[in-house]
């Protein structure tokens, strides 16, 4: 089995039985509306910081629902599309909706991944990192396979992060800022090539909360384009990274 550089074996390294259990029914076999309308803005970060880089075999680890794949194969944004998933329910759910540029999709453990060294232009890791134990293994594998990374996390570490943590369903159980999640990336031989701090659309607020979210969004906007820093320390926004591996 592939072991990351410097690490353990990613066979010594396993899911939680929690976590597991969690994700296997997640998915009821129907795409969300919630997720595609999240996936708008989330394959708009992925353009923003790809298109210039190599894409045509390019993978998503942990699909989820397939609402990003979804969207890419719409774009014609790769010429093949993989995906590998936790989660049985999200695979039955990606399969069930005959994604057109989807070449495979796969069932794997969370950490090592079923593909020979360099075999993607580009890997997907969006809003995965928050949920992982070991994210620094699933880092490396994803450096193993793939040429760049594009990263993107919910920077939830900010100054109303509760002091403590509470398993809920959404399974978030890393809480990141901008720096913390640029660091994590740095130590595992990878380099930040751009990075962008974004602020999901009015239409995703509107979704969640009606009139509320529309005044949520105009606030959140304003501060953003004000100070990003100061912004990120006050409310949950979103960190895209686009990562390559440190030339030896």
């Amino acid at each position: 089995m592939m072991s990351g550089d410097g690490g353990l074996p990613v066979s010594d390294v396993s899911l939680s039985a929690k976590l597991k259990e969690n994700y296997d029914s997640y998915y009821d076999g129907r795409p969300s509306d919630w997720r595609a309308l999240g996936a708008i803005d989330k394959v708009d970060n992925i353009r923003t910081l790809c298109d210039g880089i190599p894409h045509a075999d390019v993978l998503e680890i942990g699909s989820g629902d397939g609402a990003i794949l979804d969207r890419l194969s719409r774009l014609a944004f790769a010429s093949k599309l993989y995906s590998v998933e936790i989660s049985q329910s999200a695979i039955a759910t990606i399969k069930a909706r005959s994604i057109p540029y989807l070449y495979d999709c796969q069932l794997f453990d969370g950490y090592a991944l079923p593909y020979p060294d360099r075999a993607f232009d580009l890997s997907i890791l969006s809003h995965i990192l928050e949920h992982v134990e070991h994210p620094r293994q699933l880092l490396r594998e994803a450096s193993r396979v793939s040429e760049y990374i594009f990263v993107e996390v919910p920077l939830e570490d900010t100054l109303r992060l509760k002091p403590d943590y509470i398993f809920d369903r959404v399974g978030h159980i890393n809480f990141y800022s901008w720096k913390t999640v640029r660091r994590l990336i740095q130590t595992c031989d990878l380099q930040v090539v751009s990075q962008v701090i974004t602020n999901p659309s009015r239409a995703l607020y509107e979704y969640a909360s009606g009139s509320a979210g529309t005044f949520k969004h105009i606030i959140k906007d304003l501060l953003l384009c004000t100070s990003s820093r100061v912004a990120s320390r006050l409310f949950t926004y979103h960190c895209s990274l686009l990562c390559k591996k440190i030339s030896s």
